[in-house]
């Protein structure tokens, strides 16, 4: 094989993840636009996913192709158990309920798990790789836009036993790389990859009425603001969301 699988995944998957970055929803996040029950919601998605995926992972921990993907100290169900109970309080385990798109993701991770175990390499990929390259950026914003005091409600983005986010995404691609899979199994994987973020922009498009619901507002706070203290509104800009 000429190429390596971690870097055809890079490649292959280059258009998907520009426009999983151009939902409304991750624009809006990525510009500190962060309200706690929209931000919920998706922590409890994301709960169900990596519980779904984790588990699927740990159940073909010996087979041939995906053993040296079994990576524990990637997991992330316990830290989100942390989140949700912040989000939702003690009793999370039944408020926190999958949206239909997350119920969609699930299956399919299972579907995969049972009739293409092989396939289980791209979401551990779309997934993992993403967490540990942007994960502390996107852990400062939702910090500072929610007002949340550190060790509060980003469990999520916290990767204890990982002391060096760059090394251990090497290795992570070099176990990608040596993945014992010929070219046309290499294709089914870039392709499930795509498949992945897909679904990831669908539940990005659940949440997206809530967030223009959450810009309305914070115009209208804004608009308020401005009245209640008599400052003249500038037409010369906008605000920035």
């Amino acid at each position: 094989m000429n190429q390596g699988l971690a870097t055809k995944l890079r490649e292959g998957t280059s258009k998907s993840h520009s426009m999983a970055e151009g939902a409304d929803f991750i624009k809006c996040f990525l510009q500190g636009v962060v309200d706690k029950p929209s931000y919920r919601k998706l922590a409890a998605n994301f709960y169900f996913i990596y519980t779904a995926l984790e588990a699927e992972l740990t159940r073909h921990k010996d087979n041939p192709i995906l053993t040296g993907l079994y990576t524990p100290e990637l997991w992330r169900q316990n830290s989100l158990e942390q989140d949700l109970a912040y989000y939702y309080g003690a009793d999370w385990h039944n408020q926190a309920q999958p949206s239909e798109a997350c119920k969609n993701y699930v299956k399919h991770i299972q579907e995969v798990s049972n009739n293409s175990p092989e396939l289980l390499a791209a979401h551990a990929y779309t997934r993992y790789m993403g967490d540990l390259s942007g994960g502390q950026i996107l852990k400062k914003i939702a910090k500072q836009a929610m007002g949340l005091k550190d060790g509060d409600g980003t469990a999520f983005y916290e990767f204890e036993t990982i002391k060096n986010h760059g090394e251990f995404k090497k290795k992570y691609r070099a176990a990608l790389d040596t993945l014992p899979v010929d070219d046309i199994t290499q294709d089914k994987i870039v392709d499930e990859a795509n498949f992945a973020f897909h679904l990831n922009m669908e539940m990005f498009q659940e949440l997206k009425g809530n967030w223009f619901v959450t810009l309305w507002q914070m115009f209208w706070n804004w608009i308020v603001s401005r009245f209640q203290s008599n400052s003249p509104i500038s037409t010369s800009g906008s605000t920035a969301v």
